[in-house]
């Protein structure tokens, strides 16, 4: 099977190189992310491998299919940016990587909460300058807070975990509760009006799209945590930042994701002036941390997906089933 692979770096042709030699499967690596505009270089591919930033609506799907694309694979969890009716049209097997590391991305958002509330970046940033004021760094203690779960699925158990080891009472919210101890789920309104920390840890969909919004950021608490490292969308980025402009009412917020990071995150744009408003109006908050999609950047998490990537196109390639196939209905 010919593979080819959109919206790659560096660090993806390291891990992929010893399962494409291992399998014989003939790859191309290539920088550009998947949509319309670039989707005739699939040309000669039987299955393309995407990330989150790559997009297979109906159109790109339509004309993959008459390329001979037989498969898409998914080197993420999420699939939000498949359109799985169209897939199912053209008769497109969709694999995805639904485990490859639940504690990365659930260590990263604690550790985006830890840098917010106790403003680590900013003392940072003083220090290596020899400026050891700590006015204006005063932070909350976490042990004894509340902490809303909004998604309960492998990362959101991990980050679970997490949390009670700082102490923490637990509330969740998830539409298929699993079963937990020392959790207590709630309405996702209960979940919004009684934490102290909101961390977000479910996949996008029609449904949830938007979830946090000029509503539910009222029913917040003055001072609440909000932490983002599922999908950027979840969240609508223009009412997060009239909340932010309310004094007192967001304590902090960690963003490792945002509606709008496709043509920005992964790259360098420092030479270049940004577009979007509401990202550069998002970076001024003292109280806020954005970092680029990166909670499921470590060693262990990149060679697991590696792994089941390649286990997903032997699948594609042999027509067996797979667990990690998406169903399309």
């Amino acid at each position: 099977m010919n593979i080819t692979f959109f919206g790659t770096k560096s660090y993806d042709r390291i891990w992929f190189s010893d399962p494409e030699e291992q399998s014989g499967f003939s790859i191309r690596f290539l920088e550009v992310n998947l949509s319309k505009e670039t989707v005739a270089l699939a040309e000669g591919a039987e299955a393309v491998c995407v990330f989150v930033n790559d997009t297979v609506d109906a159109v790109v799907m339509e004309r993959l299919a008459k390329l001979g694309v037989k498969a898409i694979l998914l080197r993420c969890a999420g699939y939000n940016q498949v359109d799985l009716t169209a897939a199912k049209k053209h008769g497109i097997r969709v694999f995805h990587v639904p485990g490859y590391s639940p504690e990365a991305v659930a260590e990263f958002a604690m550790g985006l909460l830890l840098s917010v509330n106790r403003q680590i970046p900013r003392a940072y940033m003083r220090t290596r300058f020899f400026n050891m004021d700590i006015t204006g760094l005063m932070g909350r203690d976490l042990h004894g807070m509340t902490a809303g779960v909004v998604g309960t699925g492998k990362i959101g158990q991990a980050m679970i975990r997490i949390l009670k080891g700082f102490g923490m009472r637990i509330l969740a919210y998830d539409i298929y509760p699993s079963e937990i101890s020392d959790v207590t789920y709630v309405s996702l309104e209960e979940l919004f009006r009684q934490s102290d920390v909101i961390t977000m840890h479910c996949p996008l969909t029609r449904e949830n799209y938007h979830m946090i919004n000029r509503d539910s950021l009222t029913l917040m608490k003055e001072g609440v945590f909000l932490m983002n490292t599922s999908r950027g969308a979840l969240i609508d980025a223009r009412d997060l930042v009239d909340a932010l402009l309310i004094s007192g009412k967001i304590g902090g917020v960690g963003l490792d994701v945002y509606e709008e990071e496709g043509d920005i995150f992964y790259e360098d744009r420092s030479n270049d002036i940004i577009k979007d408003d509401v990202l550069a109006r998002l970076m001024t908050f003292p109280n806020v941390i954005i970092t680029s999609h990166q909670g499921y950047f470590t060693r262990e998490a990149l060679q697991a997906i590696a792994e089941t990537t390649m286990e997903n196109a032997m699948a594609a390639a042999s027509g067996d089933p797979s667990p990690n196939e998406i169903a399309l209905g």
